[in-house]
């Protein structure tokens, strides 16, 4: 594994950041984020990735430390006399996804895996405010940054905290951020409390029994079943959550043990159901299981389900929240951040580490309307805006000058 000085490593003299133009250090900086878009890596399989991002911080200066909750990495970098800590956290997984990007010179060389959700340039921005900070080293305090493994799937973060983070890496206060196609490139938006729901995936397994298509008579056709049970599923937002509430569940998958001339015995529906609430989320889950067996048993079958908690809502601090803005507004300037943006669906596992400890977390507009960064995420055409990695890395930098200030208080 390559883990040779990293461009631009901590120099003898500090100030020598001053000397090199940011067009430099974005340079360097993009660099990474292709490198890292080339090979990427599924959750918990982070091993090169790990390795590479282990080796840029140890080569900036940074103290790291390696398999946490698997393949997550935490550095620290402690600056003055101040007991404050501050967490700055970045996804590293990838996606089980075959690129299409013909032409794109850093494409994925590993088949069916790529960068479709930006966690490339996640490592970039945070890698660039490593760098940021341990030329300036201008706050008083420590800095740990947290590269977390599997955020795609919503265990990593709990893998992390399973693992002693918080009890070996102590931190008063954590911040994220995602790119999101859809908004300006450099426009940054958080909000107060629900940011994200909460992802939470079902099972339902239809036991009937099969037979000869020419003798439906004798069989309990799994498909039917299962095709009333999707149906049934679609008014459960419709007519069992207030309207002022906000819920989804969505259907993904279906499939049978049947074939062209057989009536299937068996059939699997897979989805997912999405909420802020937990009274909802209950819900939700409650009402599924409900409709399943219902159905199941009107038609002599049997249904179960397996339901999971996968991803806790995002909920921001409201404090954190202030900061993150405070943030945002000296890197992007006022008028491109958004400071009480709507919720959005989508889940993330940061959510996780937000039930323990306080922060914020916010999205950063990765381009809008056909230009570069609008492919939408987990499309097999994404690709990150390279544009928006300095914004990103000077926000992380700017979250560590504000809540660790040298010279002022913190809260100040």
């Amino acid at each position: 594994m390559d883990t040779t000085q990293a461009p631009g490593a901590q120099p003898a003299d500090p100030t020598e950041t001053d000397a090199r133009t940011e067009q430099a250090l974005h340079d360097g900086w993009v660099r990474w984020r292709h490198e890292f878009h080339r090979f990427p890596e599924t959750g918990f399989a982070e091993q090169r990735t790990a390795a590479r991002v282990s080796g840029l911080l140890q080569a900036l200066g940074w103290t790291v430390a390696e398999g946490i909750g698997g393949t997550g990495v935490v550095a620290s970098l402690t600056v003055g006399t101040s007991p404050r800590t501050l967490g700055l956290r970045a996804d590293m997984d990838a996606l089980a996804m075959q690129e299409q990007a013909p032409g794109r010179a850093w494409a994925s060389a590993h088949d069916g895996c790529m960068h479709a959700c930006g966690h490339d340039g996640h490592m970039a921005m945070l890698l660039g405010a490593a760098e940021l900070l341990a030329r300036r080293r201008d706050f008083d305090g420590t800095v740990r940054l947290i590269f977390q493994p599997a955020e795609e799937h919503g265990r990593g973060a709990a893998a992390m905290l399973a693992d002693g983070l918080l009890a070996r890496f102590p931190i008063d206060e954590i911040y994220g951020a995602h790119n999101i196609p859809g908004l300006p490139t450099g426009h940054i938006a958080t909000r107060v409390g629900g940011l994200m729901a909460s992802e939470d995936n079902f099972r339902i397994t239809v036991e009937g029994r099969g037979g000869h298509a020419a003798r439906p008579q004798q069989t309990v056709d799994a498909l039917l079943i299962g095709a009333e049970i999707v149906l049934a599923l679609q008014t459960v937002v419709a007519r069992s959550v207030d309207p002022r509430a906000a819920a989804v569940v969505s259907c993904t998958r279906f499939h049978t043990d049947g074939i062209r001339n057989a009536i299937a015995g068996r059939a699997v529906i897979e989805g997912d159901t999405r909420s802020d609430d937990p009274v909802v989320q209950a819900l939700l889950e409650r009402r599924i299981r409900e409709i399943a067996a219902g159905i199941g048993a009107a038609h002599g079958a049997r249904c179960t389900v397996d339901y999971t908690h996968d991803f806790a809502p995002t909920v921001n601090d409201r404090d954190c929240t202030a900061w993150a803005v405070r943030a945002a507004q000296a890197v992007a300037g006022a008028a491109a951040v958004e400071a009480d943006t709507p919720p959005m669906m989508i889940s993330e596992d940061f959510g996780r580490f937000l039930q323990v400890v306080p922060g914020a977390f916010v999205f950063i507009g990765n381009g809008d309307g056909g230009g570069p960064g609008s492919v939408p995420l987990h499309n097999p055409g994404y690709d990150f805006n390279d544009a928006i990695v300095p914004l990103g890395a000077r926000w992380f930098a700017e979250l560590a000058r504000l809540r660790l200030p040298a010279g002022r208080l913190a809260g100040g």
